[in-house]
C-alpha cells in the first residue's frame, strides 16, 4: 500500500488500485478552505495519471462529518470580486471530480453541507453512513450554492426537491437521501467503508476504457449532444482491445483480461 499525505488530506492506493483519499481536518468537522481545495485539486491530477488507481473512494476523517461545509471565517471576508473567483476555482475543482476518467464513489460519513454536499455531489456514485446528514444550508448565510450545488442537485433529485432543499436550507437524513435518488445505499459506519469497496471491486472487473467512457456519456446526458456524444463514445471503443477481448471472452465463456488499451 503506498501513501501519500497533504496538509489536510491524506491519499492512500492499495494492492487491488482502490484509492482512497480523505479529508483530514476533523477537528474543523473537515470543512473545506482554501488549503483543502488546493490539495483536493493536487491529488486529482495524481489519481487520473497514476495507472495503478483504478477507482477512487471520498469520505472524511472520523465518524462525524464528510465534509461540514466551507470555512466560514473564509467566507465572511468575500466581496464580489473574490466571491466569483472563490466560485468559479471551486467549480472547476469539482468539476475535476465529476470528469475524472477514474471512478469516484463518495462515502458521506456524516454532516455534508455546503461544499461538502457539493463534492459528494461531484462524485459518480455516493454511499451514505445511517448518520448523514446532507444539505444546502448557504441561504441562512445570505448566499447560494456556489461550488455546483444549484446545478448538480435537481439533476439528482429534480426541480422540486432541489428547490425546497436549497430555498430552505434544512438538510435530509440518509434515509430521505436514499428515497430521493442522492445517495444509492445508507449503510451503518462500519459497514460503509467495505461495501463501497466491493463495489469498487465489481467495477474494476470492466473494462478501463469503457468505465471511462460510460463516465463522459452519462455526464452529457441532458445536454444538446448527449445522445450524439454516447453514438461517439461508443463508436470508438468498438475499434479498442479491450472491446475485442470482452466479446471473445464472454463468447468463450471465461473471465475477460482488460488492459485498457
Amino acid at each position: 500500500m503506498s501513501q501519500r499525505t497533504f496538509e489536510t488530506i491524506l491519499l492512500e492506493t492499495d494492492e487491488t488500485g482502490i484509492a482512497t483519499l480523505k479529508i483530514n481536518r476533523p477537528d474543523k468537522l473537515n470543512a473545506l478552505n482554501s488549503r483543502v481545495l488546493s490539495e483536493l485539486e493536487t491529488a486529482m491530477k495524481e489519481v487520473n495519471s497514476d495507472e495503478a488507481i483504478r477507482v477512487l473512494l471520498i469520505t472524511g476523517a472520523g465518524e462525524k462529518a464528510f465534509v461540514a461545509g466551507a470555512d466560514i471565517k473564509e467566507l465572511n471576508t468575500l466581496n464580489k470580486e473574490t466571491g466569483e473567483m472563490l466560485a468559479s476555482r471551486g467549480q472547476k475543482i469539482f468539476d475535476a471530480v465529476e470528469n475524472s476518467k477514474k471512478p469516484i464513489i463518495a462515502i458521506v460519513n456524516g454532516y455534508a453541507l455546503g461544499g461538502g454536499a457539493e463534492l459528494a455531489m461531484a462524485c459518480h456514485i455516493r454511499v451514505a453512513t445511517e448518520n448523514a446528514l446532507i444539505g444546502l444550508p448557504e441561504v441562512s448565510l445570505g448566499l447560494i450554492p456556489g461550488y455546483g450545488g444549484t446545478q448538480r442537485l435537481p439533476a439528482l433529485v429534480g426541480k422540486s426537491k432541489a428547490m425546497e432543499m436549497i430555498l430552505t436550507g434544512k438538510p435530509i437524513k440518509a434515509d430521505a437521501a436514499l428515497q430521493s435518488g442522492l445517495v444509492s445505499a445508507v449503510l451503518s459506519i462500519e459497514e460503509a467503508l467495505e461495501y463501497a469497496k466491493k463495489l469498487a471491486g465489481a467495477i474494476m472487473k470492466n473494462g478501463p476504457l469503457a468505465l471511462s467512457a460510460a463516465i463522459e456519456a452519462v455526464n452529457a446526458s441532458g445536454r444538446a449532444n448527449g445522445f450524439a456524444r454516447e453514438a461517439v463514445l461508443f463508436s470508438e471503443l468498438c475499434e479498442t482491445e479491450d472491446f475485442t477481448e470482452g466479446t471473445s471472452a464472454f463468447l468463450e465463456k471465461r473471465n475477460a483480461q482488460f488492459k485498457g488499451k
